[in-house]
């Protein structure tokens, strides 16, 4: 199921939403009338042997990596 980003053309109210196949999405305000945006998405690539080395915390996304938040 793909998160689409949408804006409302009733109230202006800007959103994302996991969309499943056959599915129409509704604001908030209960209007249909949505425009889809453009969104980009994120990608993080790692050559061998780097992911630990450089991963982010998967629990808060600190950069400082695993263990460097409270959440640890």
């Amino acid at each position: 199921m793909p998160i689409y980003e949408y804006a409302c053309r009733a109230c202006r109210h800007e959103f994302e939403t996991l969309v499943r196949s056959g599915e129409t999405p509704a604001c908030r305000c209960g209007s249909q009338d949505l425009e889809k945006k453009l969104s980009a998405f994120a990608t993080q690539t790692y050559g061998a042997g780097e992911a630990a080395a450089n991963a982010a915390c998967g629990t808060c996304g600190h950069p400082a990596g695993p263990g460097a938040c409270r959440f640890s």
